[in-house]
């Protein structure tokens, strides 16, 4: 049974930080690419950020320069450490993770940035 457990969710005030997890287990296939999307209310699921297994990161462009996306492989957990956080980074937070046979996603983590 593959699960992708997120955590660091919650709410928080306007310039603030959180730092999100992902846990796997299960994942059986080699991991390529493990990385963090979301959504907000009303919008589409988009990218925040990705790590590949050889430590290629891409981030979507209006949180670079202030999320950080690492890993632990041995772990086979991804962080995702947000900074500098404004409302417009509300939204549900998912875990994704690509192997070589299919993608895996969490449920999600609800992250609120409000005052």
């Amino acid at each position: 049974q593959v699960q992708l457990v997120e955590s660091g969710g919650g709410l928080v005030q306007p310039g603030g930080s959180l730092r999100l997890s992902c846990t796997t287990s299960g994942i059986i296939f080699p991991i390529r690419v493990m990385g963090w999307y979301r959504q907000a209310p009303g919008k589409e699921r988009e990218l925040v950020a990705t790590r590949t297994s050889d430590v290629n990161t891409n981030y979507g462009a209006s949180v670079k320069g202030r999320f950080t996306i690492s890993a632990d492989n041995a772990k086979k957990t991804v962080y995702l450490q947000m900074n500098s956080l404004t409302s417009e980074d509300t939204a549900v937070y998912y875990c994704n993770v690509r192997t070589t046979h299919r993608d895996y996603w969490g449920k999600g983590t609800l992250v609120t940035v409000s005052s």
